[in-house]
């Protein structure tokens, strides 16, 4: 009997997912283009047509706002650019894990949470 209760316990603690961490996420998703410092320099990076861009420099490039909603299209693969690289997978069209609902100016909007935990560990990184 103990033993099927131990079994059981260990088959629910299956089923519960772990927090998703942003730079868990990163490390997983985005180092070996991007990098481990988020500089563009990891080590797929040599072998693409197009090098990936300092991810520490998003806000500077835009005039020293991090623009979210931006990040989070084309981490999820909605806006590429016409610059964008054909390397970057679409992680859209996998799983980013449980919908949220985030508010901005009132409207509740649902974003995957590793799409938010993501987008918010790349902000944490702008130099």
């Amino acid at each position: 009997m103990r033993y099927f209760m131990i079994i059981a316990a260990l088959g629910l603690a299956a089923c519960v997912e772990e927090p998703i961490d942003g730079r868990t996420a990163y490390m997983e998703n985005c180092a070996s283009c991007h990098g481990p410092s988020g500089k563009g320099d990891g080590p797929l990076a040599r072998g693409l047509a197009t090098a990936p861009p300092d991810l520490t420099m998003i806000a500077a490039r835009n005039g020293g706002v991090f623009p979210t909603d931006q990040v989070m299209s084309t981490i999820d693969g909605l806006d590429r650019g016409q610059h964008f690289s054909a390397a970057m997978p679409e992680f859209g069209a996998g799983d980013l894990g449980e919908t949220v609902i985030v508010e901005n100016e009132g409207l509740g909007t649902p974003v995957p949470m590793k799409l938010l935990v993501l987008t918010e560990y790349l902000q944490s990184i702008q130099q």
